[in-house]
């Protein structure tokens, strides 16, 4: 199988010749895209979904959309729109941040109902990084039933340094009942700086450690933990609380945060494992 999986990741093609640009607007101009990688009829569709300020080009995501696709899984893989028409660069951490949790879990629907306004009934949520959580907070809110199964890969919280987090969210509430607009400069994930709006901060701020376990406890669709265990960005004893969830998890020994290098190829295999496991269904 890792011979297998080899051969498929080091063939060289032009990815524009194996994917179509999808294109929706996501608000009032402001429009977003993905790539359409076509698989076989009656596999999955699988929705991929980037990390914090990325794109569908950041390499563990593209290459990852790439091997799914060379076995036959359709994929959709967007970049989130962080409020920008038509985003194709990451945004850096100093940027002004204007968007919130809440619009990327509303794009995530948009691209949900678009897979099954193009006949995919079966579809895996699969994210990187942080975008492993905001797939978890739109599996929280009554997820389409066309979503079947979940895939959280390097999972972590929204981290927001060494702020103590009640007081902070206690601040951001005050300011958004009290509409204050003044951006706060608060570090979030990798970002030391990052000014945001109050009610783009609060909507990250939110999700910390507690709350991403309960969602991944109650998730409505079966679900999946890929990680490695030389993951520098997670917090001590992170993989311990998600053993205690009881999701089943794949432990990648000697992988960081990006599952780069050799540990592709775990990441395809252990992501195939758990696709091969869902129900199949008619998907075109």
């Amino acid at each position: 199988m890792r011979l297998y999986l080899f051969c498929l990741l080091i063939l060289v093609f032009p990815a524009a010749a194996h994917a179509v640009i999808a294109q929706q607007e996501m608000r009032p101009a402001i429009p977003a895209n993905a790539d359409y990688l076509i698989g076989e009829p009656g596999k999955p569709a699988v929705l991929l979904l980037h990390g914090f300020l990325q794109t569908r080009d950041f390499s563990t995501v593209s290459t990852l959309a790439r091997g799914l696709q060379d076995t036959g899984y359709t994929v959709l893989a967007p970049t989130l729109s962080l409020n920008i028409p038509n985003r194709t660069q990451s945004l850096a951490c100093e940027a002004v941040h204007k968007h919130s949790l809440d619009d990327d879990v509303a794009e995530i629907g948009r691209w949900v109902s678009w897979l099954k306004s193009h006949g995919h009934r079966s579809i895996v949520l699969v994210g990187h990084s942080f975008g492993s959580l905001q797939l978890l907070a739109y599996l929280s809110l009554k997820p389409d039933a066309a979503v079947k199964g979940y895939i959280g890969i390097s999972l972590i919280e929204a981290q927001i340094g060494t702020a103590v987090r009640p007081a902070l969210i206690a601040q951001l509430e005050g300011r958004v009942l009290n509409k204050q607009r003044m951006l706060v400069n608060q570090p979030l994930s990798f970002c030391r700086k990052y000014p945001s709006t109050p009610e783009g901060l609060l909507s990250y701020a939110r999700w910390d450690q507690a709350r991403l376990l309960a969602a991944l406890k109650q998730s409505p669709v079966s679900a999946r933990l890929i990680m490695g265990d030389r993951d520098s960005m997670m917090e001590h004893d992170w993989l311990k609380a998600l053993e205690h969830v009881q999701t089943p998890m794949v432990i990648v020994k000697g992988a960081n945060h990006f599952m780069d290098g050799a540990h592709e190829f775990d990441l395809l295999e252990s992501t195939l494992k758990f696709l091969e496991d869902i129900q199949p269904a008619s998907t075109r």
